[in-house]
């Protein structure tokens, strides 16, 4: 029991003394400044983090709904923009055509001006290959001066060459029976040999058209390319109209002339305008 007390009465002057050892370093501090809480200070400081962070969410949410209008702007002008693209390649695509539409109507009136008989300039405006001619519809009738059985030339990809001939006329178009159908029958000439056969059609204009009576004899002379134009004998077409080239010669054992296969000079798939001729008429 004397014991405890002891202890006791030791343990606590050592706690007095430390208690007295903090205070004393506490007294300096403040009166030194090395230990001063500026409660406004550490106030500012919570209340700008705060703010700062603040300011940074509505600075994002700001630039979130900005990008959301700009997006919607460009998606605008680039509409805009493609609308006026696709404005320009029609713009384009008109311009090559009738430039292309130019270049062809002052070859045809360099044609028409060049030829010594009358002729008139006229469009395809109709084709029905179920009708008795394999028919070709133009524009132009007898109120423009077209008579029956006048020739049609054409003039492509700056070659002239025979179309056909005029079988029916109205008053403000007529029908053209072409060289292809199969009751067109032309007088023609090889043009180097210059011997005389006959052009028929074979009712398609993607089929070739024959040459016959052209006789084996002079096989030898002829070559593949050869350029066949009319004859003009019978009075049915101008002589030396070009019809077409050689393509095929085939000969036959049981016949004394040769088989020759002339392809058009005219593609008729393509062909657009063409001039009727008249034979009668000189041209101004």
């Amino acid at each position: 029991m004397v014991q405890e007390k002891t202890s006791a009465g030791i343990r606590f002057p050592i706690i007095l003394m430390l208690i007295l050892s903090v205070i004393s370093g506490v007294v300096l501090g403040l009166s030194t400044g090395g230990f001063i809480v500026d409660f406004n200070e550490l106030g500012f400081s919570v209340f700008s983090t705060a703010q700062r962070s603040v300011n940074s969410v509505s600075t994002s949410v700001g630039g979130v709904f900005t990008a959301v209008k700009q997006l919607a702007t460009l998606k605008e002008e680039h509409a805009a923009l493609t609308e006026k693209l696709k404005d320009y390649e029609y713009l384009q695509r008109n311009n090559a055509e009738i430039r292309k539409e130019n270049e062809r109507l002052r070859e045809q009136l360099g044609l028409s001006d060049s030829l010594n008989k009358k002729n008139y300039p006229a469009f395809i405006i109709g084709r029905d290959p179920n009708a008795n001619y394999s028919a070709i519809t133009i524009n132009k009738g007898s109120k423009a001066g077209i008579k029956k059985n006048m020739p049609v030339i054409a003039l492509q990809r700056g070659n002239v060459g025979l179309v056909g001939k005029v079988v029916e006329v109205g008053l403000y178009t007529s029908l053209v029976m072409p060289i292809y159908d199969y009751q067109c029958n032309v007088s023609a000439r090889i043009q180097n040999t210059r011997d005389l056969g006959l052009v028929s059609g074979n009712g398609s204009e993607t089929q070739n058209l024959s040459l016959k009576y052209i006789k084996k004899r002079v096989l030898d002379e002829l070559q593949f390319g050869d350029i066949i134009v009319t004859s003009g004998e019978n009075g049915n077409y101008e002589r030396d109209i070009p019809i077409g080239s050689i393509s095929k010669i085939s000969v036959l054992d049981y016949d004394s002339s040769l088989e020759i296969e002339v392809t058009p000079i005219i593609d008729f798939s393509r062909l657009e305008s063409v001039l009727v001729m008249d034979k009668e008429e000189l041209n101004d």
